[in-house]
């Protein structure tokens, strides 16, 4: 092989590992899958393990080992920030930990691997570079605008570039403490949503609301001719005293970032469990367009720049698909790619890529068509599952019963599909697991609960029965790849669930359990070609039904998506689904 190259995102949020083999993506999972802590951060030892397994790679066989870090990135302005700013020691004292345990990587790597010959060079790319490669060596254009925003990652909270064939050209940056991320993350934790990774829900909660405080917001920023953007650093402690963050084997936390003054102009904080008000749901509405104007004037002026027509998204920002989802009708470009895992895992993929082509000049030959790049169990797995948790569970025919729970592994595929269908056009809830996991944080039809679209309860019925959730937050649409404009008012396909699009008015009622309060949904588009038994089961339902649409949610309980098939089966057992599938067998729980 020419190269077998490990990518990291290490000491740092949504830990994860990827695997390239000769440039094309092998393999690749987030920590969090494997150790079932949400968004674990600190070093991917068992998603590191997976990939190799999976691909039949030891660790002396890799070449390169690529971490999405960069310590030494943007040193000087680090410096002279720390001067001009002083930040607290405790803030300043954990990010030099973190520092050196990105610096200490390789020795980290020896210790995970003893006995091990691991001759690897190791390479340390950008964080915001490590985002760019994931978008655009992962796309199918050979040149591309491509842009990236987050919270913040070596100094770096937003990167303009342009991409063509192997090479990526950086156009500007937008350094700490100015950040687009940090804001909808600090009015998410003014809200009442302090968990990391809580924004998704007040992007939901921003749709039930009127943008009554956006001039307020207004004032927070500020935007340059050249597309850049600055925020006002009194509204924020992250830019005055400093911010304690933890990144360091366990869940990642982040202090209290917005400051007094910000309570001063918008009024008290939401206590976390507190009375939703309409002045919450409004201040959500009033971020969600503030966002969306630095964002359009962010890729108005990259347009300009690059008079580019396609378009690559990264970041953490780039999970905003309320915003992506208007890419089309706010901007000249006409094609997107938003990488599935835009967050911060998706920068393992995005080193590993950078390294092969921008370091080492090979060439492109790999595009991300699917995002189906995690472990898959085989079916004595699945059976050895079904002894462990369903008591009396035999194998001795074709199917099992018992007082509580009947099971039956199909011999062929249409018959799976038929009987599947029938279950969901009759209001079951469906555990659906099949084949290797998603990458990302999306279950696209792999590890999804499915349900039908068509029932007006369907989405309190699953945030009370089965996720346990907000009742405010939407679920999303799977559809045919070839009937989204039916459905839809933009055809434009997304099998990566990375854009909300307006439903069509007379469909509406059709699919109230995907539809938001809005009108829109942040639809799957599902190919025959890129996952055929899910787009076989959506086909069946669409011909019981005369709707070629599932609603599709991921398959977990106040927990990563589930894993293994035991994982599987224990979420399957505690809430209150209908129907389990894996693989070839179908578990039904029994109307008693």
């Amino acid at each position: 092989m020419k190269g077998i190259i490990l990518g990291l995102n290490a000491y740092h949020a949504d830990a994860a590992a990827a695997l390239l083999l000769d440039g094309s993506f092998a393999a690749g999972i987030e920590e969090e899958r494997l150790n079932r802590v949400k968004h674990w951060a600190g070093l991917p030892r068992a998603a590191a393990a997976a990939v190799l397994t999976a691909a039949g790679v030891e660790p002396a066989e890799i070449s390169d080992v690529a971490v999405s870090r960069d310590p030494s990135a943007h040193l000087l302005a680090k410096v002279l920030f720390a001067l001009r700013r002083r930040p607290g020691l405790a803030a300043l004292r954990s990010r030099l930990e973190n520092h050196q345990r990105i610096r200490g990587l390789e020795s980290l790597l020896r210790e995970a691997w003893p006995g091990a010959e691991l001759r690897a060079r190791v390479h340390a790319v950008e964080h915001h570079r490590a985002h760019l490669a994931s978008a655009f060596y992962s796309s199918a254009f050979e040149q591309a605008a491509c842009l990236t925003m987050d919270g913040f990652g070596d100094f770096v909270s937003s990167m303009a570039a342009v991409g063509r064939d192997t090479r990526l050209e950086v156009l500007d940056e937008v350094l700490f403490p100015h950040s687009l991320g940090l804001l909808y993350t600090a009015v998410t934790q003014f809200l009442g949503f302090p968990t990391y990774g809580d924004e998704f829900k007040v992007m939901g909660l921003a749709a039930y609301g009127t943008p009554s405080f956006l001039p307020k917001l207004r004032r927070l920023l500020s935007l340059a001719q050249d597309g850049r953007f600055e925020t006002d650093p009194a509204y924020f402690l992250h830019a005055t005293d400093g911010v304690t963050m933890s990144w360091d084997d366990g869940e990642p936390r982040i202090g209290q970032l917005w400051s007094p003054l910000f309570a001063q102009d918008f009024g008290p904080p939401r206590r976390p469990g507190e009375e939703l008000t309409d002045r919450h749901r409004d201040l959500a509405a009033s971020l969600q367009a503030a966002y969306e104007e630095v964002f359009f004037h962010r890729l108005n002026a990259l347009q300009r720049r690059t008079r580019q027509k396609a378009l690559c998204l990264a970041g953490g920002c780039a999970f905003n698909s309320v915003a992506n989802g208007k890419v089309f009708t706010r901007t000249g470009f006409e094609d997107v790619f938003v990488q599935p895992a835009a967050g911060d895992a998706g920068t393992a993929l995005g080193a590993a890529q950078y390294v092969w082509h921008q370091v080492l000049g090979r060439p492109r030959s790999f595009q991300l068509e699917h995002c189906y790049w995690g472990p898959a169990f085989d079916e004595p797995r699945i059976v050895a599952a079904l002894k462990r948790q369903l008591p009396g569970f035999e194998t001795t025919g074709e199917s099992w019963r018992s007082k509580a729970f009947g099971a039956r592994r199909y011999p062929g595929e249409p018959d799976l599909i038929r009987d599947t269908a029938a279950a969901l056009a009759e209001g079951r809830i469906v555990g659906w697991y099949q084949g290797r996991s998603e990458w990302g944080p999306r279950a696209l039809g792999n590890r999804s609960i499915l349900a039908d679209p068509r029932r007006t309860d369907m989405r309190e019925t699953l945030n009370t029965r089965i996720k346990r959730r907000e009742s405010f937050r939407p679920f999303a649409p799977a559809i045919l790849e070839e009937r989204v404009g039916d459905y839809f008012e933009i055809s434009y396909p997304d099998p990566f669930m990375t854009k909300v699009y307006p439903v069509r008015p007379a469909k509406r009622s059709e699919i109230p359990a995907v539809t938001h309060v809005d009108g829109s949904g942040r639809l799957q588009t599902v190919s025959r070609r890129q996952n055929p038994r899910f787009w076989a089961l959506i086909r069946a339902f669409g011909e019981a039904t005369g709707v070629p649409v599932l609603l599709n949610t991921s398959f977990n309980e106040s927990e990563p998506i589930v894993n293994t098939p035991e994982e599987a089966l224990d979420c399957f057992l505690r809430t209150s689904m209908d129907r389990l599938v894996l693989g070839d067998w179908s578990v039904e729980r029994l109307q008693l």
